[in-house]
């Protein structure tokens, strides 16, 4: 059997089997081997073998029956052990059932004796504390200050919230009888407050955040509280414009103050917009002043790049602040502070900007004409629309002696560029520093003296000119140069019309009065109430009737826009009517403050607005106005769901602070429960 064991080897093959118990056989090799081929000792050892096969099969069978009747009581065996377990189990969760039961029995009793507790322990405490501040009130009224807390200057924050409540207290009090008193307590209240500002100061010289968070919320209780954020403003600009670039240096600052406000103050968005009016008002205002007198008077073109320069370098700084948190209106606030800095400049600055233009075109002319010893007349009163009148006369009468130009033409390419170069750049300063109403005057303006300079003064003038000069019929060897002026004349005159469609026709559309008409329907048709309704439950319309005008509108004038252009101007006037429609509703929204159904009701108006966004045709009006769908959903989230909200799809990208500008608008926003959520 150990020999028949042997031959079982894995993985187990008949085949190989029976050939291995072949070989192992004496006599059961091929004819040639050692041994000689005997096939009656072969049968021999297969039927032995298969004894032995059917000895070991039994053998096994008995052990296979043996094991499963040994699986089957142990199975049982098992089955009876779970039932039992699950009848303890059931045992167990009755037991647990009764211990909650009776836990919520207990809560339910605690809490009714914590809130009888708190019932009779807040008049206590109100009562305890009464009595401290008469007892602190008679140390005033006896004149001298005994308790420690005023004479412990590590107990200044109690000391100050003592003072703050007694100095209150005092308010109500008759000045006749308590007048000492009165004045006692208001000079301690004084006394602290200034002790107070001064450790601040000196915390915030050591860069000691925590000490300052503590004494401004100590502080803020006190009337001195905005001098102590008066002291921080100051001292944080102590060393911050070290470099030529006062912008750049701006700009640095409100950074990093930014990234501190939130560290000291409960109200860190008033602290920024504060430093930032200050450095507006005060080093930026003087600055500017300083770089724009000097040579207001004395040089025009100096005078009109610096205050093109200036006003550019605000404007960017002022979008760099637009990212920090400074209320719910910063771009108004930004701008108010822009105006400030540049009204009294930019009140004149068209007059500046023509008058320079006219004095400098005329300049580029005269040096032309004074290079060629050419001294310019009048020459008749026709003008260029009589030119083939006056050739066909030309051809049939004489008109007395022509003007020999001896060849020259009288146009040059270089005046033309240079008088085009003054007019962009002046049409550059026109876009940046005009008013939005007053742009397309200005720049029509601009326009006009390009026209006299340019189109009158030097290229009709070379056209009359070499039209007087065209030689009578009967002359000999004459030089016909007017031919020369014509292709001059006419090559010049294509440099006009570039400018002409580069530079003066976007700042002359019609698309701000566009805009000026919807915001005057929205400020005509927008009322309070349509997103703070006076009943929640019986709102019955789908969208207001503001978005019903304001949509209908807009697409009269796409339609107007498609019927009027074609090609890539179409896209290029949508695009950009789109992007304000866009900003237009998007500052819209933000004046008002949403309940819930006031909430759905925004959304639905946004919802109208972009299918309204839907005919422009433009991907990127469509998707600004999807993002402002997504922000709207904000107004009516609930406060559980809102970092899941702000996480989705469209605006995890968003700034935090554009997020939190829209939460803002929530009525419920005040709540601790939002604030917790959206924190």
């Amino acid at each position: 059997m150990a020999t028949t064991a042997e031959l079982f080897e894995e993985p187990f093959v008949a085949d190989e089997y029976i050939e291995r118990l072949v070989w192992r056989t004496p006599g059961g090799g091929s004819r040639g081997g050692p041994e000689a081929f005997d096939p009656k000792r072969l049968l021999e050892e297969f039927v032995n073998h298969i004894q032995e096969l059917q000895i070991m099969d039994e053998r096994i069978q008995r052990k296979v029956e043996k094991l499963e009747q040994q699986c089957q009581k142990e199975a049982k065996e098992f089955a009876r052990k779970v039932q039992e377990l699950q009848k303890s189990n059931q045992v167990a969760f009755q037991h647990f059932q009764e211990l909650d039961e009776h836990i919520s029995y207990v809560a339910t009793k605690v809490c009714h004796l914590g809130d009888q507790l708190e019932g009779v322990n807040t008049p206590r405490q109100r009562a305890v504390e009464a009595q401290k501040l008469m007892k602190y009130f008679n140390e005033f009224l006896d004149g001298e200050l005994k308790s420690d807390v005023f004479t412990d200057s590590e107990k200044i924050k109690e000391a100050a919230d003592i003072i703050q409540k007694l100095h209150l207290i005092a308010q109500e009090l008759p000045f006749d009888r308590f007048s000492e008193v009165k004045s006692k307590i208001a000079s301690k209240y004084h006394d602290l407050e200034c002790q107070l500002i001064q450790e601040f100061t000196g915390a915030q010289r050591r860069g000691e955040i925590s000490r300052m968070r503590e004494v401004a919320a100590v502080l803020l209780h006190f009337k001195g509280y905005s001098h102590c954020v008066d002291v921080y403003i100051k001292q944080c600009q102590e060393g911050a414009y070290l470099r030529n670039d006062i912008f750049e240096d701006a700009a640095i600052l409100c950074q990093r103050v930014n990234k501190q406000v939130g560290d000291i103050f409960s109200n860190p968005e008033t602290v920024l917009a504060k430093l930032i009016q200050n450095v507006f008002e005060i080093k930026l205002q003087s600055f500017v002043k300083d770089q724009l007198e000097e040579c207001r008077k004395s040089d025009a073109e100096q005078y009109l790049k610096s205050l093109y320069d200036l006003y550019t370098r605000t404007t960017n700084l002022s979008s760099k602040l637009m990212e920090f948190n400074l209320g719910t209106d910063k771009q108004t606030f930004l701008s108010k502070l822009i105006k400030s800095i540049f009204i009294s400049y930019l009140e004149n600055y068209i007059e500046v900007e023509t008058g320079y233009l006219k004095s400098r075109s005329a300049m580029i002319l005269q040096r032309y004409y004074d290079s060629k010893n050419h001294q310019k007349r009048s020459i008749g009163t026709g003008g260029i629309q009589d030119l083939k009148e006056r050739i066909r006369q030309r051809t049939n009468l004489p008109l007395g002696p022509s003007i020999d130009t001896h060849g020259e033409t009288f146009l040059s390419q270089e005046v033309v560029v240079n008088l085009l170069q003054e007019t962009k750049q002046a049409f550059e300063r026109c876009h940046r520093l005009s008013d939005p109403s007053d742009l397309p005057r200005n720049a029509f303006r601009i326009f006009t003296i390009l026209v006299e300079f340019l189109c009158i003064e030097h290229i009709d003038y070379a056209l009359e000119t070499g039209l007087a000069g065209i030689p009578s019929s009967d002359s000999r060897n004459a030089n016909l140069y007017f031919l020369d002026v014509v292709h001059q004349a006419n090559t010049i005159f294509h440099l006009f019309d570039k400018q002409f469609n580069d530079h003066l026709m976007p700042l002359i559309r019609t698309l701000n009065c566009m805009i000026g008409q919807m915001k005057h329907i929205l400020a005509a048709e927008q009322k309070k109430t349509d997103f703070k309704p006076e009943d929640e439950n019986n709102v019955l319309i789908q969208y207001t009737n503001a978005c019903v005008k304001v949509c209908a509108y807009v697409r009269k004038q796409v339609e107007k826009i498609k019927n009027s252009m074609d090609g890539k101007n179409v896209d290029t006037v949508l695009m950009e009517l789109g992007v304000r429609f866009h900003r237009l509703i998007y500052e819209h929204l933000q004046q008002y403050s949403y309940s819930c159904m006031g909430g759905m009701l925004a959304i639905c108006d946004v919802a109208e607005y972009r299918k309204c966004a839907k005919d422009f045709k433009i991907p990127l009006v469509l998707q600004l106005f999807d993002t402002l769908h997504a922000l709207c959903n904000l107004l009516v989230v609930n406060p559980d769901n809102l970092k899941q909200v702000c996480s989705g799809e469209q605006l995890a990208n968003l700034d935090k602070n554009i997020l939190h500008s829209f939460v803002q608008l929530r009525a419920d926003y005040r709540s601790a429960r939002l604030a917790r959520h959206f924190s």
